[in-house]
């Protein structure tokens, strides 16, 4: 399959080093399913080009993936997801990917000048929201 799919967001400003925010994003792809077993991705080269970012950047990323068994690298063929990582390794990918997005979130949020204890509410706050919508939906 084509990697038609494969949409990476990099955010420069961020302080997470871009070959992260490039492995963090393609396992959320695949723990929310959108990415598939099989799934071909992008040459280093096509990637590093779209993202415009350096080859050696996305080699890296692709590199830690491939260590992790997430992707596979088939010389002359392409790059592939592989099947689904164990379950230790899935929910090792879970906490990374929360990891990335709250911290993506926070670096946000304290750059557009809002506290830390507005931040903290805030948080509380939606967490509160989503109880209450899901006690409601289970009535």
């Amino acid at each position: 399959m084509a990697h038609q799919k494969l949409i990476l967001q990099i955010d420069f400003r961020s302080g997470l080093p871009i070959y992260t925010q490039i492995v963090n994003q393609i396992q959320a792809q695949i723990a929310s399913g959108i990415l598939k077993p099989g799934d071909q991705l992008p040459t280093v080269r096509a990637l590093a080009e779209e993202l415009r970012v350096n080859f050696n950047t996305v080699a890296r990323a692709y590199r830690i993936l491939d260590e992790a068994r997430i992707i596979s690298t088939q010389q002359g063929r392409g790059t592939y997801i592989t099947e689904i990582p164990p379950p230790h390794i899935n929910e090792k990918l879970r906490k990374e990917t929360l990891e990335a997005l709250t911290h993506r979130y926070i670096s946000e949020a304290m750059r557009l000048e809002f506290s830390k204890s507005e931040i903290r509410q805030m948080v509380s706050d939606q967490i509160k929201v989503w109880n209450e919508a899901d006690k409601s939906e289970n009535e």
